[in-house]
């Protein structure tokens, strides 16, 4: 990372966002939210509410799950980047399990919100394959559906682990 003679001066950052490289070169004061859209090309991680309110920037972290709009993405270098573009089975192992159940499960309605629920249901079952509804309903509390779909969103969830229970199953 280069660092910048003023607040308004660009520096050089090198991020890894879902297994890529991008080197980018940015204000001090440019959130990963920004960064991601403008800089890397990256629009799928939603910018809703701006002030980390509504979850819909959520992008996993290094293994945790961060508002975008939050984070700056001077901090962001050297760290591994998740959004909802990532296809990369092992950086988001997931993820593809999880958006096919939310269109089986109806899951959404006007799509705002869904790239940080699918993000936060991520990461929630790279920790915990199985989770329970509780564990569900935790992992996207911090994400906010105007739409109401919240029912079908844990039902989605719910279909995903209990997928991964039934593999575990005894014969």
């Amino acid at each position: 990372m280069t660092q910048p003679a003023s607040p308004h001066q660009k520096m050089a950052l090198d991020l890894r966002v879902n297994g890529k490289p991008y080197a980018v070169n940015v204000e001090p004061r440019r959130t990963l939210l920004d960064a991601l859209r403008h800089d890397c090309g990256l629009t799928g991680t939603k910018k809703v509410c701006d002030m980390g309110n509504c979850g819909a920037c959520t992008v996993i972290l290094d293994g945790r799950t961060v508002y975008a709009c939050l984070v700056l993405a001077a901090e962001c270098e050297n760290q591994s980047v998740t959004t909802i573009e990532c296809s990369d089975q092992d950086e988001a192992p997931w993820l593809s399990a999880l958006q096919q159940a939310f269109i089986d499960h109806d899951a959404f309605q006007c799509g705002y919100c869904t790239p940080g629920q699918l993000m936060s249901l991520s990461a929630l079952f790279s920790k915990n394959s199985t989770p329970d509804e509780q564990a569900i309903t935790d992992a996207v509390a911090g994400n906010l559906c105007r739409c109401g779909a919240y029912r079908h969103i844990l039902k989605a969830a719910s279909a995903v682990a209990d997928a991964e229970r039934a593999k575990w199953a005894d014969p």
